[in-house]
């Protein structure tokens, strides 16, 4: 597996799949970039090349575990694209990762040619959707034969009282059949629980700032949202989506947290429109 070296020396990984000019891809959270697999098939337009960040999959674990702190992130993926022989890259970040994304543009503006943003956290900017908003989300999931204990054990969440976080795990699937199981299965282990914890400590964001630097971000970028996604709300994504001058907002249809695995075919055409230009 391809490697380099971070600016504090750290070894980091990343996997390498398709073909076609290259789209760097920033996993979500503190777990490597398994996850995202190919992307519903957008390996078949694009040479993927996903991260795993440090301390997670294949890269090394740091010395200084305050280095998993998001904006010293920045360092890893600017290292990334000179090992890469880049000029400017195509980014591409999901959930937790688009505020890496994020934060990376505010500081190298230049190098981005363009950005998608796949159900974005909006915590760098400092949008929190509320429980209650939350809570609005789950109910367009009603019919479903598995809402009632996932609804309940989510309104104990809400209201402090609870903490069974896996039986609200249908909420982040558009549809929770054999292959979403299996999909948040494969995940069990892969994540860095003490990267988790230092990811969003404090001084990693500076929520202000960034929007404010974002107002003149001068790149095309993709803010996409899923329909039903109970982690990145619509509303807050589009708050995000409205605060990039050169942004296009969509909302895919019936999606959730991974809404390629909701339509991989959509969501693999629309992405690639973006990245290759001719979306819009």
């Amino acid at each position: 597996m391809p490697s380099f070296s971070a600016p504090d020396g750290t070894e980091l990984a990343y996997h390498v799949s398709g073909r076609g000019s290259p789209v760097i891809c920033l996993p979500g959270g503190a777990q490597d970039a398994g996850y995202l697999g190919d992307l519903g098939g957008l390996s078949a337009h694009r040479r993927l090349v996903l991260l795993d960040p440090r301390g997670t999959g294949r890269s090394a674990t740091p010395a200084d575990p305050a280095s998993y702190r998001c904006d010293r992130l920045v360092g890893d993926v600017e290292a990334l694209r000179e090992h890469l022989g880049l000029d400017r890259i195509d980014l591409l970040a999901h959930c937790a990762g688009a505020n890496l994304a994020l934060l990376y543009a505010v500081r190298h503006p230049e190098r981005v040619a363009r950005l998608a943003l796949i159900t974005p956290s909006t915590v760098a900017v400092g949008f929190a959707p509320t429980g209650e908003d939350r809570l609005a989300a789950a109910r367009l999931r009603a019919d479903e034969p598995w809402f009632g204990p996932a609804y309940a054990a989510l309104e104990s969440i809400v209201a402090g009282d609870g903490d069974d976080w896996k039986a609200i795990d249908p909420f982040f699937y558009g549809r929770w059949d054999a292959p979403a199981r299996a999909h948040l299965a494969a995940q069990d282990g892969r994540r860095n629980p003490e990267a988790a914890a230092v990811l969003a400590a404090e001084g990693a964001f500076d929520p202000e700032a960034t929007r404010a630097a974002l107002a003149s971000f001068p790149a095309p970028t993709l803010v996409l949202a899923g329909e039903l996604d109970l982690n990145s709300l619509p509303g807050a994504v589009a708050r995000l989506a409205a605060l990039l001058p050169g942004a296009e907002y969509i909302v895919q249809p019936q999606a959730g947290h991974y809404p390629w695995l909701d339509d991989a075919p959509w969501f693999a055409a629309t992405t690639a429109a973006f990245l290759t230009g001719c979306s819009g």
